[in-house]
């Protein structure tokens, strides 16, 4: 059974993957009018963000397909959607959005050195994307204003749009908006990896494919790209061809690796307003009372929906989980005291330095 909900988890996943990443390459090609805008050169970034995009898509509908994940989920927008509670979640989506999203509040509250790294690397590579994806795809491209050489004007999908002059602040703006992002990025990525040299909590469970590698691919594409604009700016284009080829390296190889490390959370995070909704209105509904001291300890939607879940996933815990924390450990410790007084199975005091025994002669369980 167990191979059966896999098996179908894989295929429902791949099914999402290939549709998203058609629906991708369709919007590519109406989008750049029938690759008329589409530049050939940045054919290997194009063929980095389909499979990026199938990979993506599939994790991401594996996870939501996960029991607990799953549940979550439904409840979240089945909550959100509840004719009792939409106003006041509508409300509280804009500022949770601004709050915890764009203001980074969740970040901040655990340090404000690491709340500003992370705002720095989030905005710089949400202006990176905002800027090179439309490009990449030929959503966006630049002509000169016919009978002006010294304007352009840009076009959306095809689609005329305002223009300016070449040699405007608004042009100066616009053509270096990734050396924007770029120095952004290294500020942010300065600061996480001084944390995790410094911060001796953070480097006692830091692993290098998760902690270190996501910030020196960031690292590589920002320095690479600011090199690509100091070559064609005042070297004259010495080393350009070099720059370039590494520079796509290093962003080819990122968007390879955004669906299996650590930039995966980038997809998952958004998830958590569901999940901050679904704690709000379960709140709201009433609490579970404790079967042993009658005392309120959890919202009763929230253990309700853990009892299906763990019955889901084929555990039988039954009432257990209507039972305080506090009478759980109450009840584990007059279990023990039973057996002590009946003879079983008991915890045995060990002197240090005899036979088995825990850190520094603590007692053990036999």
């Amino acid at each position: 059974m167990m191979f059966g909900r896999v098996g179908k988890e894989r295929i429902v996943g791949a099914a999402w993957g290939a549709l998203f990443t058609a629906i991708l390459a369709v919007l590519i090609v109406v989008g750049s009018r029938n690759l008329q805008h589409f530049d050939a050169a940045l054919v290997g970034y194009t063929f980095a963000v389909l499979f990026a995009t199938f990979a993506i898509t599939y994790r991401y509908s594996i996870w939501l397909q996960r029991p607990p994940t799953k549940r979550y989920w439904n409840r979240g927008w089945q909550l959100f959607f509840s004719r009792k509670y939409l106003v006041a979640n509508i409300r509280n989506w804009f500022a949770r959005v601004t709050a915890d999203f764009a203001l980074n509040r969740f970040i901040f509250k655990r340090g404000a050195a690491r709340g500003l790294a992370h705002a720095l690397i989030m905005w710089g590579c949400i202006l990176a994307f905002a800027i090179t994806f439309p490009l990449v795809f030929g959503w966006i491209h630049f002509e000169t204003v016919p009978g002006d050489v010294e304007s352009y004007r840009t076009f959306v999908f095809g689609f005329a749009t305002s223009s300016f002059k070449i040699h405007s602040i608004v042009a100066f703006l616009i053509f270096h908006g990734l050396v924007w992002s770029a120095f952004l990025v290294i500020a942010g990525v300065m600061l996480a990896m001084r944390r995790r040299m410094r911060d001796h909590g953070a480097a006692s469970v830091q692993r290098f494919a998760e902690d270190f590698l996501p910030l020196i691919l960031l690292f590589a594409i920002s320095v690479t790209g600011l090199l690509l604009t100091a070559s064609y700016t005042w070297m004259q284009g010495y080393g350009y061809d070099f720059l370039a080829l590494l520079h796509a390296i290093t962003v080819i190889f990122t968007l390879l690796y955004l669906p299996f490390g650590k930039f995966f959370h980038i997809f998952q995070r958004p998830a958590q307003l569901g999940v901050s909704f679904y704690k709000d209105v379960a709140a709201k509904e009433g609490m579970a009372k404790c079967l042993r001291c009658g005392d309120e300890f959890a919202p009763l939607l929230q253990i309700e929906d853990l009892i299906e879940v763990e019955r889901e996933l084929g555990y039988r815990y039954g009432e257990y989980q209507r039972i305080c924390p506090a009478c759980r450990r109450s009840m584990l410790a007059i279990a023990q005291g039973r057996l002590w007084a009946g003879g079983g199975q008991a915890i045995l005091p060990v002197e240090s330095g005899q036979g088995e025994r825990g850190q520094a002669g603590l007692p053990v369980l036999h």
